[in-house]
């Protein structure tokens, strides 16, 4: 497949608020000085307690959330608990010093769903043993000195009674042998999907006595005419001291019951970062520099936490569809090109406004298919390659601010979303973007580099199919972020052409670590469906789960153009940027 020939083508491409200490309770005596401290700096720069305002929308979620006593037996900063295995047992290591009960779980949601649901309301540390790990599933049930274990399914068929374990009991999988072992009624509630598992286990409480099931099929039973030994309750361990946990779907099941039967609040998010939406910043607000346990690798490092945190609670601004990340929380259809006509993309067909109105219409065809948000956006192209070499020499027109902005005015204040397209010929990338500061530091302006049409200081534009290493794609992405940190603006798309694997040289090499960008891989192959499929295929093998995928629709060039159910429904991962040339 080749791209040669093809016009120059190519979506994706905060406001500060003062926080005010209004006093800060922890388990340390510190806290309410510190609170004091902090307002007596701000009367002594002159500000009246009248002045001191904190018109956040997450002053009331923060000022409840700092006021939470701690024990200092939790890490006074936000933390992570990994949980590659899904194992449980670095959960069950920091919240019980020991245990005289321990449920562990076998291979098998069901199992792991019905472990749990005993776990929370025995208050016992619930361990799943999925076959490679059960050597450090008994070392973790040693630690505790547990007397007791409950083994729902196949868990530990190597675990004998000993001196150090006095019972062992195996669980029959029955409703009977449920009410034998703990003395009470449960009331079985189905779990209907997958995403619904996490979700479903941190609202499980002791009081409830609920049995989860997954819809799917239950633990198999094995009936027998022996009465099961009783399975010891114990009391909840928090002392309403323990910090607020966050999961997330993505969290282990174990983990998440260890956390509840410890006795601690866990606040689901349906998305791992909290700039997701105001409802899952308002469960962390004021917690960037306090406890607060979040479970499971997918939340990043502790510090990148807090530091999700923060700019949360200074980036107020959410973007079209709502929320501060661009992707997920809204998808979004693009018409790509240049306002000058049509010869560069189907952006230019007609004037900007009657381009929001065709790109509001394709959005709405999309969003029949599609539960999340699907927002209208134009991919401007901002700089255009060129066979000419021009008075700079560098094969790129890079066009001046007031030709673009126009359309990015248009799609922008019809609650949309635009990206700046840059194809350099031999000028640099980054000098390209900064001719375009002044739109970047808007909140709804992301960027896009093209690499087909970067090309090296001896070569023209079209001899070869064009490159960029991630030396250089860094450099973008880390002036980027800075722009939109230091300007209190939320995430920004990011976005990387590519539809041949030599476009991006090294790219296992490039940065998609920065909170400030969605770093977007937008796939260009065109032709029949399945030479489109190949290349998108191609292009994801190896690739870093931090990349967003997109596709895109060509009018003339593929055979036949995807329908928006064909790109929503055939396309695998859906694409959360469709673009059309």
């Amino acid at each position: 497949m080749t791209h040669l020939v093809s016009p120059v083508r190519r979506i994706i491409a905060a406001t500060t608020t003062a926080v005010v200490a209004l006093g800060l309770v922890s388990c340390s005596t510190d806290s309410s000085q510190e609170g004091a401290n902090g307002a007596a700096e701000v009367m002594a720069e002159g500000a009246s307690t009248s002045e001191v305002v904190d018109d956040s929308p997450y002053r009331e979620a923060r000022a409840e959330n700092v006021a939470r006593v701690v024990s200092e037996d939790f890490p006074s900063t936000p933390t992570v608990i990994s949980d590659a295995d899904y194992s449980g047992i670095k959960a069950s290591e920091l919240f019980f010093d020991s245990s005289d009960n321990v449920v562990v779980a076998g291979n098998g949601i069901a199992e792991e769903l019905r472990a749990a649901s005993i776990g929370v309301v025995a208050h016992a540390p619930v361990l799943h043993a999925r076959g490679d790990n059960n050597a450090a599933v008994m070392a973790e049930i040693e630690r505790l000195g547990a007397s007791t274990v409950l083994l729902i399914g196949d868990a530990l068929p190597e675990l004998a009674e000993d001196e150090t374990i006095t019972k062992v009991i195996h669980d029959d999988g029955t409703e009977e042998g449920l009410a034998q072992l703990t003395a009470l009624q449960f009331e079985t509630k189905q779990v209907d999907t997958v995403e619904d598992l996490v979700r479903e286990t941190a609202s499980l409480t002791p009081e409830d006595q609920t049995l989860l099931a997954p819809a799917w099929g239950g633990v198999a039973p094995t009936p027998s005419d022996d009465k099961l030994a009783a399975f010891p309750l114990q009391s909840k361990r928090d002392g309403e001291m323990s910090p607020i946990v966050i999961a997330s779907p993505e969290s282990g099941i174990s983990a998440v019951a260890t956390a509840r039967a410890f006795g601690a609040e866990i606040r689901f998010m349906d998305y791992p970062d909290p700039r997701f939406n105001q409802e899952q910043m308002k469960m962390v607000a004021g917690l960037a520099d306090r406890p607060l346990l979040a479970l499971g690798d997918q939340f990043g490092t502790g510090e990148q936490l807090a530091e999700k945190i923060k700019r949360g609670e200074e980036v107020t601004t959410e973007l079209p569809g709502g929320g501060g990340l661009v992707f997920p929380g809204r998808r979004m259809v693009a018409l790509y090109g240049h306002p000058s006509g049509p010869a560069l993309g189907a952006l230019g067909e007609q004037p900007a406004a009657e381009a929001v109105a065709r790109a509001t219409d394709m959005a709405a065809q999309y969003q029949e298919f599609e539960d999340q948000p699907v927002i209208p956006a134009f991919e401007v192209i901002a700089t255009v390659a060129s066979e000419f070499a021009g008075d700079d020499g560098n094969y790129s027109n890079e066009f001046p601010v007031e030709d673009l902005v126009g359309y990015v005015d248009a799609i922008t204040e019809a609650g949309g979303y635009a990206v700046l397209d840059l194809q350099p010929g031999r000028a640099n990338f980054l000098d390209q973007a900064k001719m375009y500061e002044e739109l970047l530091k808007r909140p709804n302006v992301g960027l896009a580099l093209d690499p087909e049409w970067k090309i090296g200081p001896d070569e023209q534009p079209m001899t070869r199919v064009g490159s960029a290493d991630a030396a250089e794609i860094n450099e973008v992405s880390q002036w980027l972020a800075d722009l939109t940190a230091e300007n209190d603006l939320p995430q920004k798309a990011f976005v990387l052409h590519q539809f041949q694997l030599e476009m991006l040289t090294n790219r296992d090499q490039i940065n998609t670590d920065h909170l400030e960008l969605a770093v977007v891989l937008h796939a260009d192959g065109h032709g029949n469906a399945g030479d489109k499929y190949a290349t998108w295929n191609m292009l994801r093998e190896g690739l870093s789960p931090n990349y967003f995928m997109a596709w895109k629709n060509f009018y003339d060039e593929d055979f036949p153009t995807f329908t928006p159910q064909q790109t929503y429904e055939e396309v695998d991962p859906r694409p959360w940027f469709v673009s059309y040339q």
